[in-house]
């Protein structure tokens, strides 16, 4: 029976699929994509039964999708931290492990079905998804130095960063060949001292793009919210995302939104909740026809220019109080 492996393209998809394949080692077939193509499970043909995992991507956004799969005999394997919809699928065929909460992430969640297996891949993901507190103790508990714990920062929040981007072209390396060049490595910290070309690399992108986001103009800021304005090209499609990270850290008190230019007129738009309140990112962003996410971190695929202004008004308001 063939095996599908479906994984959103950021560090936290990676890593979860990551950790099932060194606990279980297998043939697969890969469905993934930049981090917001999240309407992957389509792509698994349901043609003849299969075994699917599903990681990292919202069961709301793929539901029509799963029940196509289920109806044909494959067996689903669901684990994610996002909104799921009202309810789960009732098929014996359906496991989940789902759960929504702001201080965990799908990587975790593989984590603890794992028995902690290998645990530095998960802090390496919960970096990478803004979850810092959570990778600090995380890092702590296991024993970590403090060097460890922030070569395992940095290589969550660069594979995270690799994600983003309208399409693969923006990117500097396909999730699907970051995943195989990161499964090779037990632990992320031998892959860390090895240093290999491809690793530099993404770590230089990082650092460049980054450079050039922190300079964006402010397109909106009151003692709630900001919102940064990232123009038309490829570096700030692929930096959008932890450029959003970073800014929330350095205003835990307030949302950070980044609005990057898509089209004449069209915005991609990716949204943070304030990291002392980490909730409502997603109830902002489903205000929009093309919005989803989670409590802590959301986004919005394709804002119309013209609710541009209807955006920020949503955004100023609704920390405000």
């Amino acid at each position: 029976m063939q095996t599908y492996d479906v994984f959103n393209g950021d560090a936290d998809g990676i890593c979860a699929l990551i950790q099932l394949r060194l606990a279980e080692p297998a043939e697969t077939t890969l469905i993934t994509g930049v981090k917001r193509d999240i309407a992957l499970v389509q792509l698994v043909p349901a043609s003849e039964p299969a075994r699917v995992n599903i990681l990292d991507i919202s069961l709301d956004k793929n539901r029509d999708a799963v029940d196509t799969l289920l109806a044909a005999g494959c067996s689903v394997f669901y684990v994610d931290h996002h909104f799921p919809g009202d309810d789960l699928p009732d098929s014996p065929n359906f496991t989940a492990l789902i759960d929504t909460q702001p201080t965990t992430c799908t990587s975790l969640l593989v984590d603890r079905h794992l028995g902690g297996r290998f645990h530095n891949w998960a802090i390496a993901a919960a970096f990478g998804d803004n979850l810092n507190a959570v990778g600090e103790e995380l890092a702590s508990k296991a024993g970590l130095s403090s060097d460890q714990t922030e070569a395992l920062k940095t290589l969550g929040v660069c594979i995270n960063y690799n994600g983003y981007g309208a399409s693969v072209e923006d990117l500097h390396f396909h999730p699907a060949d970051v995943y195989r060049e990161c499964v090779k490595f037990e632990d992320p910290l031998e892959l860390i001292d090895s240093a290999p070309v491809a690793w530099q690399q993404l770590r230089d992108g990082y650092e460049a793009d980054m450079a050039q986001g922190l300079a964006a103009p402010v397109l909106s800021e009151t003692a709630t919210s900001l919102v940064v304005k990232l123009p038309d090209d490829a570096w700030a499609r692929r930096v959008s995302g932890v450029l959003g990270n970073e800014l929330a850290n350095r205003n835990p008190d307030k949302a950070c939104a980044i609005v990057t230019k898509s089209t004449d007129n069209i915005y991609l738009v990716s949204i943070r909740a304030p990291l002392n309140n980490r909730s409502g990112a997603d109830e902002v962003a489903r205000q929009f026809a093309t919005g989803g996410g989670r409590k802590a971190a959301a986004g919005i695929n394709a804002l119309p220019a013209e609710q541009l202004q209807a955006f920020l008004d949503t955004v100023e308001g609704f920390w405000a109080d």
